[in-house]
């Protein structure tokens, strides 16, 4: 038992050895994931790379304490085991927190793209950024992922799925004697990028920083372009969550049913929309559509198990492992905000004196819902036309305050991760900057 042993039956066999071990159930995670990304640098290819990363988490419960051992690559079983146990002894007894379940694969997802099909959308966005800007410098990855996950656990659960999911990054750098600009856009999606797009988004936003103008400053109206819109919603994703409601940090714990943002916001989640499908959550739970916000009105905070028993409502198929070494906590994944009727270009054109913010540089807003971020790249629009690049501006705020004076959201919405979110009007934020 002390030898290496073979990745598709690896769970079984931790299963068997924890049992005559001593515990009283156990749960094997696996996760291995196959990359291919091609990198551009200074206008050209630079390296393919293959990358594959295998991981292996078993968590046990005996006499009642729970213990996680983690491994990556080639695995002796027993001291795995023996590992899991060792560390049970370091904590206290808990709940055992299992699903029950049977043996089910679910459908594939996503399309694999070959490397020479990355290679000719790499050089076809770089080469439509520089017929019309042929003095900048770009670099480029794009990336063809396949994930596998695979959950056993002792009570009859034994989920497993592949995932593809394909994205691309694409950055500009123009330097116009002292001033240095950079601008970048990607995408995310299950079948084919289209490096047509993200030029027309980069192109975009190099006619409207071609100049430099002041930026106008005091509690002036700010949009959010889909790019930068999903610094907003951390704030919000953490205070929907079941654990932070238990530990009295959520500003929303006793507002179900109530608004709690303008009625122009709708978010939800969708286990099936979007390139990051997930048929099961980390504990074997099913994941299911959830509304959280419906018309600003909370309708529901996400949880795993534990949580869930203690809200007293079980788990809405939330629970997420942070990392392999961690125990499933709830998380959201695959948030989505309801777009709104309006293009970008309509949005910008009902302003009469106001900030675009497009890129930013820090952090975005924690728990408390307040921000203070520098704009790494942002416009000044007067009498509904964007001017110029403002440059030395700061944007600041509350993100709960600021959502209940949302005057709009656009059409525009784009996935940023597993974010899919339009633009975002935010009727009246602090702009602090100079000319």
């Amino acid at each position: 038992m002390g030898g290496e042993a073979n990745w598709d039956t690896l769970p079984e066999q931790l299963l068997d050895l924890a049992k005559r071990t001593g515990a009283e159930a156990a749960e094997v995670f696996q996760s291995s994931s196959s990359a291919r990304p091609v990198y551009f640098e200074a206008n050209r290819l630079k390296q393919l790379e293959s990358n594959q990363l295998e991981g292996t988490a078993l968590r046990l419960w005996r006499e009642g304490r729970p213990g996680i051992a983690v491994a990556h690559g080639p695995i002796a079983p027993q001291a795995l085991v023996d590992k899991a146990i060792a560390i049970s002894q370091l904590n206290d007894p808990e709940a055992i927190e299992l699903s029950r379940g049977t043996a089910q694969q679910y459908p594939d997802v996503g399309v694999e793209v070959p490397v020479p099909q990355m290679i000719h959308w790499g050089e076809s966005v770089i080469a439509q950024i520089r017929d019309r800007y042929p003095e900048v410098i770009c670099e480029a990855e794009l990336e063809c992922d396949i994930e596998t996950t695979r959950l056993v656990n002792s009570l009859g659960i034994d989920y497993g799925y592949h995932d593809t999911t394909l994205s691309s990054y694409l950055g500009v750098e123009w330097v116009r004697g002292d001033d240095f600009l950079t601008v970048s856009d990607g995408q995310v999606c299950r079948d084919a990028l289209s490096p047509e797009a993200l030029a027309q988004q980069v192109l975009m936003r190099l006619d409207w920083a071609d100049r430099n103008v002041a930026p106008t400053v005091g509690r002036v109206p700010v949009l959010f372009t889909a790019k930068a819109a999903d610094t907003l919603w951390g704030a919000v994703q953490a205070a929907l969550s079941g654990k932070r409601v238990l530990e009295g940090s959520s500003p929303w714990s006793d507002r179900i049913g109530e608004p709690v943002t303008s009625e122009a916001l709708t978010l939800y989640q969708d286990p099936d929309d979007g390139p990051f499908s997930c048929p099961f959550d980390d504990e074997g739970t099913q994941t299911q559509k959830l509304i959280l916000i419906e018309r600003g009105v909370l309708r529901l905070f996400y949880t795993d198990r534990t949580v869930g028993k203690e809200l007293g409502d079980g788990s809405t198929g939330n629970g997420f492992r942070p990392g392999l070494g961690s125990a499933p906590t709830p998380g959201l994944f695959n948030t989505l905000v309801q777009p709104g009727s309006a293009t970008f270009e309509e949005l910008v054109k009902t302003l009469d004196d106001a900030i675009v913010v497009d890129q930013i540089l820090g952090e975005t807003a924690g728990i408390s819902g307040d921000f203070s971020i520098n704009v790494d790249l942002g416009y000044r629009v007067k009498q509904g036309e964007i001017q110029g690049r403002v440059k030395d501006t700061m944007v600041s705020g509350n993100v709960y305050t600021a959502l209940l004076q949302l005057a709009a959201l656009g059409q525009d919405a784009d996935w940023n991760g597993a974010c899919y979110t339009p633009s975002v009007l935010l009727s009246g934020l602090s702009v602090t900057g100079r000319g």
